[in-house]
């Protein structure tokens, strides 16, 4: 039996939803009512017609005349309130108490109240309900003597049956409670599901745009040398001007086309098993990267130990690009004109080593200089460590500076 309208939510579980509002009944509380409807009315048939007939068919509980036809207009009554036991339960409760001691056609109707007061209020008030019918029993019992079983048995008899009825009602409450508890649960299951793909969400495009804080440096410090190059030498010859005119532009558009992507791929709702579109290189693209760097002007001068290369996972392959990328951009950035030697080694199992050195730059470079947010290598230290690897850079002991990492790379 459910009820559905619970005014008081004290005795629910916390966190516990519940309608503010009265629901309607639902089919099956419809039913469920009607059965019970029916069963009091001919619960208050059955006992009237064997209390007024020429001898209790049954044993039931006999009285004055009078008592029995003011018996079965409450019976009547009480049975057509039951249709309210949803709403008001407690109110039914107090309405029905005085029957407790003498009316027999109101038996049921008692019952079912003490069971829906039991599980659909607080427990103080349901356990007091059923003290007050134990109470009133050995007066109903001396106003309706049982003809055929003595006081005390009667009043054991039912009691014991009163307290199947409570047993029952309290096995249907916790139920209730523990139906009520486990749908919370997963209701905060799922909320906290979907807080973790959104924070996953928010963290996938953090990590996006770091990364596209180095393709992006690189794509404009090209940009900036060229740039500048082409203001610290305006009486260049034509082919120098138009390559470097030419570089800046596939540089520019480069950058464009990288700031498109990450810029689509910030404002796309990335769901869960879903593969934003960006840039992944991997240790294959290096050569590319240097050549790109050469024709900018800078001397890169490149020792490739690595066996196996083909093996290499391109989670290292990338964060190996991402490094070497980062030095490459910093020489041109902090020493415009020095030869940086890139080495590269390592083997599964042994791991990958990334080693890039300038030494310290003589004479001049372009006038301006080439700004930066001074975070790339914060960036790369947080990518070398969350790959599980190590990361050192600084200047030596010639003032040059060396950027030195290693990558874990398993064993096959």
């Amino acid at each position: 039996m459910t009820s559905a309208a619970v005014p008081d939510h004290s005795w629910l579980l916390p966190g516990t939803l519940m309608p503010t509002r009265a629901a309607r009944r639902t089919p099956r509380d419809w039913f469920v009512d009607s059965v019970l409807f029916l069963a009091a009315l001919l619960w208050v048939l059955v006992t009237h017609a064997d209390a007024t007939g020429p001898g209790p068919q049954f044993g039931l509980n006999a009285g004055p005349h009078w008592l029995e036809e003011v018996d079965l207009l409450a019976g009547l009554l009480v049975s057509g309130a039951l249709w309210l036991r949803r709403r008001w339960p407690v109110g039914l409760a107090v309405a029905t108490a005085p029957l407790a001691f003498f009316s027999t056609t109101a038996g049921v109707v008692l019952l079912v109240v003490v069971f829906t007061v039991l599980v659909h209020r607080p427990l103080p008030v349901g356990l007091a309900l059923v003290g007050w019918n134990l109470l009133s029993l050995p007066i109903y019992l001396v106003v309706r003597p049982d003809p055929t079983m003595p006081f005390w048995a009667s009043v054991v008899w039912t009691a014991l049956f009163i307290a199947a009825v409570v047993a029952w009602a309290l096995f249907v409450r916790a139920r209730r409670h523990l139906v009520l508890s486990l749908r919370d649960r997963a209701e905060r299951a799922e909320a906290e599901q979907q807080l973790r793909l959104d924070q996953a969400r928010q963290l996938e495009r953090g990590r996006i745009a770091r990364e596209m804080h180095d393709v992006l440096a690189h794509r404009i410090s090209l940009l900036s040398l060229h740039a500048g190059a082409l203001e610290f030498r305006p009486d260049a010859p034509p082919e120098e001007v138009a390559r470097a005119a030419g570089v800046i532009r596939a540089s520019a558009h480069a950058a464009l086309q990288d700031l498109r992507e990450v810029i689509g791929v910030l404002r796309a709702e990335v769901g869960p098993g879903a593969t934003p579109e960006r840039p992944q290189p991997t240790l294959g693209d290096l050569p590319a990267l240097v050549a790109e760097s050469r024709e900018a002007g800078v001397r890169v001068g490149v020792v490739d130990e690595v066996a196996e290369p083909d093996t290499v996972p391109a989670a290292v392959g990338r964060s190996a690009y991402r490094i070497v990328q980062e030095g490459l951009t910093n020489a041109r950035k902090h020493a415009p004109g020095a030869v940086v030697a890139l080495r590269l080694a390592g083997a599964p199992g042994a791991g990958l080593a990334v080693e890039i050195h300038n030494p310290r730059p003589v004479g001049g470079g372009p006038a301006t200089a080439i700004p930066g947010t001074g975070t790339g290598l914060v960036g790369i230290a947080e990518r070398v460590t969350l790959a599980g690897g190590r990361l050192e850079h600084g200047p030596d002991a010639d003032g040059g500076f060396r950027l030195t990492a290693w990558l874990p790379w398993a064993a096959r």
